[in-house]
């Protein structure tokens, strides 16, 4: 799946056939050697992420939460996501 966005050497992803491993809509972000599964809120349900980085996923979460909505939703019923504007 392409990336959803990328900022400050974050990359969010999104996989739709991912909800058998976590049920509610979610998202999954990379930074170097860490990877992290991120409710649509910015908490983190699985893995770990620096603290600099996790605060950076947080605002964009509030930024971008109707985009995020969106595309889970997408992703769900099989359609093509979309990007979503970087944290800038």
């Amino acid at each position: 799946m392409p990336a959803l966005s990328t900022f400050f050497g974050i990359q969010i992803r999104m996989y739709w056939e991912d909800t058998d491993r976590h049920k509610s809509p979610h998202f999954h972000a990379r930074y170097g050697e860490y990877e992290a599964v991120f409710a649509l809120n910015g908490k983190i349900i699985e893995g770990k992420f620096p603290h600099k980085q996790t605060a950076y996923i947080r605002k964009w979460v509030l930024l971008y939460e109707n985009e995020l909505v969106l595309n889970w939703s997408y992703a769900m019923t099989g359609k093509q996501t979309f990007k979503i504007k970087p944290l800038r």
